[in-house]
């Protein structure tokens, strides 16, 4: 993943006559799956109709040179993305893991490059190692092991790869170019074959440029420990230099086997060009797009559709890495989105198949790794990077072909003649298609007729904005798993942690910064608790100093109280969070929420922090010192602008702050500081936000209450902001309708839809006027217009009045309940 704070850096034939090579291809009855996807009707083999341009003549030619594929796919890691996947219930975890993996479902993956935990965040989350201190290894960590095990129950042939983003602090005394670092992944390499796993691919370390020297040391200790057909990619950075340097240094040259560049289109970019350089060529070695992407599961797709074809023909580049896989993370976390794919909800089972997922099928399930690139049959339509691109392969039988197509730039229907020569079948061929442009899922991975080839040579009419795959292969499908209705993890939630293996992840929990698993409970405590693990500052894969923590839950909890056992291993703090919501991974701690900060001498203060790093002290004091290797009760409560924390059952402090009104909670720790965590509660207090609940809702921005003006009960009264009072005209209800209601059975109402109509209070009738959705980041946006419950002018004077407006995120549209 890239670090942005570091690198800111035919003419066709007219009237029916004898049958021709050119013949009319109409879609003939889909299957059951695929019924209602009719859209390949727009591309079309056609006799009749005159193209919109003259017929572009490509020849699939099965003795052209080319190289060999090693395959299109995905990463899992740098980091945390994948994060909440095995969380999931079934049948939904399966389901998703057949979209990501399995031929004939989905993107059918070739490629897995998975991170190698560090203990340290590397984008969208800090991934656990395997060796928190020198050889302490424990090979069943975090989740990675079990997603390959999943990838290759699902796809006996997929290739592995790990690489490093950070790594503990033991390592070299923080120099990762070092002999221990060599030993770590010769360690990785170990625990992988504990999990039946064979790695393919072992890259050093993410986006940190390369030591020749040190993948030297590497390839030599790879082979003196039997991972000789381990192959080492280098350096998994932007650019060439490596391949330049082993063009200088031939035992460089023989030490590593795939040189790997990363966002060789340009980073986050529409992919339309896509070289490597002269040097990589003329190395000989495989050239990989080892990480590209970064982009929306959805409005990624055309990128993705260009790069996957114009990597190879730019710059003879053979394997294709997305980053990431999938967005199973929290919509707080940075990246939410990106991969083909997001499950934010394992507590739902609710995830979405993104537009991503086909554009790769359409390359995955029409070739294998070992295919070879038809180079003369590979190339640009009609010579223009505007019409779109092609890139043919063929089998290791010599026989079989496929060629992939992409129209994203077209701008008009496109005839292409192909003749099919060099010991290609000549047989019948298939035709899949994506409609890039369309976000109707019944547009994408849709099946056509076959077409019957005329003495090799048949005809085909592209749409712009497409992909088509044609191949003599069959097997191909989609999966018609459907994702159930989201859902918010409701409250009460709690967790004693007995439940689980000793070193793996609680339920729900993702680490930040630092290492947070289960281990034996210290100080003669049966049972499991969390740990974290993390001893000392690790090598850092951002730039920010970040210190241990990680998250859980649901970004709409308002109210509640978070308690926990906890009990310091070694001197320093231990932290709770509450209203966790939008987190920043570049810089120290960068996340809006609230904590609770105890020391083991007893020092104790309640701090409000944001993304910007700028941390507040709300209240602090002193208390009995706490010690160390002794256990206590830790509470944190959030009840409106009311907090309050408390040390054993007894309360030490409470303040009134109204910048967070909602979000996760979480466990912290000082930097190196290990510490031990039970019996989480989470528990609603006050109004908790959900259906039903009564009482005010308080601006943000004035800490006055949203008021019926003059208490008035009639229709059309209008709403303004005034000193809280506790008024029969301050207590609002939120129906399971999505209504607001006060007095019982008058609605907040607005007419129309227009930015700065006058909210009011209006006789319920169930129209779109009077039906709201209280968000997560505080505001109150309107179903049927989606604009925000706003004050005036942000004003802040009792009487102001309250209208919609666009969403600005501003604390006038800020509100909080109870």
């Amino acid at each position: 993943m890239f670090d942005r704070e570091s690198h800111r850096r035919g003419a066709g034939e007219g009237g029916p006559r004898r049958r021709s090579w050119r013949s009319t291809w109409r879609p003939r009855r889909l299957t059951a799956s695929l019924a209602g996807a009719v859209v390949l009707a727009a591309a079309v083999l056609t006799g009749f109709a005159s193209p919109a341009q003259a017929a572009t003549a490509i020849t699939i030619n099965g003795g052209s040179g080319g190289r060999a594929l090693d395959g299109i796919g995905a990463v899992s890691g740098g980091g945390g993305n994948s994060r909440l996947l095995i969380d999931y219930p079934e049948p939904q975890r399966s389901d998703i893991l057949d979209y990501l993996f399995k031929p004939g479902r989905g993107a059918a993956m070739q490629l897995l490059k998975t991170e190698i935990g560090g203990d340290t965040n590397s984008t969208s989350g800090a991934e656990p190692s395997h060796e928190h201190t020198r050889g302490a290894i424990n090979c069943n960590r975090g989740y990675e092991w079990w997603l390959m095990e999943q990838a290759r129950s699902r796809n006996a042939n997929i290739a592995l790869a790990g690489l490093a983003w950070g790594a503990p602090g033991w390592i070299g005394n923080r120099n990762f170019w070092s002999q221990d670092s060599i030993d770590y992944l010769v360690a990785w390499l170990d625990c992988a074959a504990t999990h039946g796993l064979t790695i393919n691919y072992l890259g050093g370390w993410n986006e940190k440029g390369y030591n020749a020297g040190w993948y030297k040391n590497l390839r030599s200790a790879l082979n003196s420990h039997g991972y000789s057909n381990v192959k080492i990619v280098a350096s998994d950075d932007f650019g060439w230099g490596a391949a330049d340097e082993s063009l200088r240094d031939p035992a460089f040259a023989n030490a590593v086997q795939v040189f790997g560049s990363h966002y060789v289109c340009g980073y986050r970019s529409a992919q339309t060009s896509c070289p490597s350089s002269g040097n990589a060529v003329s190395t000989g070695k495989q050239l990989w797009a080892s990480e590209n992407g970064s982009d929306d599961y959805n409005a990624g797709a055309q990128a993705l559709a260009r790069g996957i074809n114009r990597g190879y023909i730019d710059g003879k580049m053979t394997g294709y890495i997305n980053w990431p896989a999938i967005a199973a993370i929290t919509p707080n976390i940075p990246w939410a989105t990106t991969g083909v794919a997001v499950a934010q909800q394992p507590w739902s089972g609710a995830y979405s198949i993104g537009k991503n997922t086909w554009v790769m099928a359409q390359t995955t399930q029409f070739t294998a790794p070992g295919w070879r690139y038809l180079d003369s049959s590979s190339g640009y339509l009609g010579g223009n990077r505007n019409n779109g691109s092609y890139v043919s392969l063929k089998s290791t039988n010599n026989s079989d072909y496929s060629t992939i197509i992409e129209t994203m730039d077209a701008g008009s229907a496109q005839t292409l003649d192909f003749t099919v020569t060099g010991g290609l079948s000549t047989g019948a061929v298939h035709v899949w298609s994506t409609n890039v442009r369309s976000n109707n899922t019944a547009d994408h991975f849709v099946r056509g007729s076959d077409i019957t080839p005329s003495g090799g040579r048949f005809s085909l009419t592209v749409q712009p904005g497409y992909v088509y795959s044609i191949t003599t292969t069959t097997g191909q499908g989609k999966s018609t798993a459907t994702s159930p209705a989201a859902g918010a993890l409701k409250l009460p939630y709690n967790d004693t942690f007995d439940s689980y293996a000793v070193g793996r992840e609680a339920k729900y929990l993702m680490d930040q910064q630092g290492s947070f698993e289960i281990a034996g409970c210290a100080a003669g405590r049966a049972g499991l608790c969390v740990r974290q693990m993390s001893e000392q500052t690790p090598i850092f894969w951002t730039s920010g100093q970040a210190e241990p923590f990680t998250l859980l839950g649901d970004l709409s909890w308002r109210n509640y109280t978070v308690s926990s056992d906890v009990l310091l291993e070694k001197s320093g703090y231990a932290q709770l969070i509450g209203r966790a919501n939008t987190y920043n991974h570049q810089g120290p701690q960068n996340l809006n929420g609230y904590y609770f900060r105890v020391t083991d001498g007893g020092a104790w203060s309640i701090r409000s922090n944001n993304t910007s790093g700028n941390w507040r002290t709300l209240a602090s004091g002193n208390t009995s010192a706490l010690g160390t290797g002794r256990w206590h009760t830790l509470s944190l409560t959030l009840n409106g602008s009311t907090l309050s924390a408390s040390i054993d059952g007894t309360t030490v402090g409470t303040v009134s702050d109204s910048t967070w009104v909602a979000g996760q909670i979480g466990y912290g720790t000082g930097q190196g500081v290990t510490a031990q965590f039970d019996n989480l509660t989470i528990t609603p207090v006050g109004n908790s936000g959900e259906p039903g609940a009564t009482g005010t809702i308080r601006g943000a921005g004035s800490n006055r209450c949203l008021d019926v003006n003059g208490a008035s009960q009639a229709d059309g009264s209008v709403v303004q902001i005034w000193d809280c009072n506790s008024g029969a005209n301050q207590q609002w209800t939120l129906t399971a309708s999505n209504q607001l209601t006060v007095y019982g059975n008058k609605c907040l109402d607005v007419a129309g839809t227009a930015t700065g109509s006058r909210a009011r209070i209006m006789t319920c009738n169930g129209g779109s006027g009077q039906q709201w959705r209280v968000n997560s980041d505080g505001t109150i946006s309107g179903v049927g217009s989606g604009l925000c419950l706003d004050v005036n002018g942000a004003g802040t004077a009792n009487g102001t009045a309250v209208q919609t407006w666009t969403c600005t995120g501003g604390s006038n549209q800020q509100w909080i309940r109870g």
